[in-house]
């Protein structure tokens, strides 16, 4: 066979092969959504956003990027090819589900954590135990966080992350417009919970914050990623939140205390 009879084969393999998918594309328009909503491309900019498509005349969010991390937010459909839009449930009372007192919380702190830090300084110095946990797509720290420092253990790091991720997972699949978790506590060293008891008799001087174990989660503020989007309460987030770590307790992952005056939910990793 020459070659010049090999090369028209093969060019018309190939023409017939891309008149094959276009026609697919036109019968079954899905499949090109289906592959749209499942690879999400990585945004050379170093910006933290939402993507918007257009599906059925409703707004459909399907991934959220931070410099190079395109991070995919999942979408159900039902057996028609509609997007599901689960309901919120909440829990049935916050103390009643959260009910993980100081003592319960220090075992766990004592048994996961690192020996207490004496101040900031030496916190810089103890990187091998402890993981930095500032700037994140998921989650915000607080900008008055006066009295602690932004590191954690690794296992408590981790634990955020997954409450974090796991919020706006559930935020996506009920149809709510996305928001980041405001942290407002995490290790707390030695000296900051000298200062933070000269303005708070009650705040304890065996305080689970300083083993680098437990975090602070505000349920009465958060962060709204996209500013375009309607407004929602944040006593719907508050119920979304209690779902995320509702789960998490029961799977034995953390404990959690519902912290009424402080307005957070109180967490240790276990």
């Amino acid at each position: 066979m020459s070659r010049k009879l090999r090369k028209e084969i093969y060019l018309l393999f190939f023409a017939l092969v891309v008149g094959m998918l276009s026609i697919v594309r036109c019968v079954r328009p899905e499949v090109q959504e289906g592959a749209m909503a499942s690879g999400c491309e990585v945004n050379d900019s170093a910006v933290f956003h939402q993507k918007d498509n257009q599906n059925n005349g409703k707004d459909k969010s399907d991934c959220v990027y931070m410099d190079d991390i395109a991070y995919s937010i999942p979408q159900f459909k039902d057996s028609h090819g509609n997007y599901k839009k689960t309901r919120v449930y909440s829990v049935p009372g916050f103390r009643r589900t959260f009910p993980d007192l100081q003592d319960v919380q220090l075992a766990a702190a004592k048994k996961w954590g690192v020996t207490p830090v004496r101040d900031r300084a030496e916190a810089e110095m103890r990187k091998d135990e402890l993981v930095y946990v500032g700037a994140n797509p998921f989650y915000t720290m607080d900008d008055k966080m006066g009295y602690s420092v932004p590191y954690l253990v690794p296992h408590a790091s981790n634990l955020l992350q997954k409450i974090s991720r796991n919020f706006m997972d559930s935020l996506a699949m009920k149809r709510i417009p996305l928001h980041t978790l405001i942290v407002t506590s995490v290790l707390r060293t030695e000296d900051d919970v000298r200062r933070l008891r000269r303005v708070n008799v009650n705040a304890s001087p065996e305080s689970c914050h300083r083993y680098g174990t437990t975090v602070d989660i505000c349920y009465n503020r958060f962060n709204r990623i996209n500013k375009d989007k309607g407004q929602v309460s944040s006593a719907t987030l508050k119920w979304v939140l209690s779902e995320v770590l509702r789960d998490l307790r029961k799977a034995g992952e953390c404990y959690v205390k519902y912290e009424v005056k402080q307005g957070c939910f109180h967490i240790t990793v276990r």
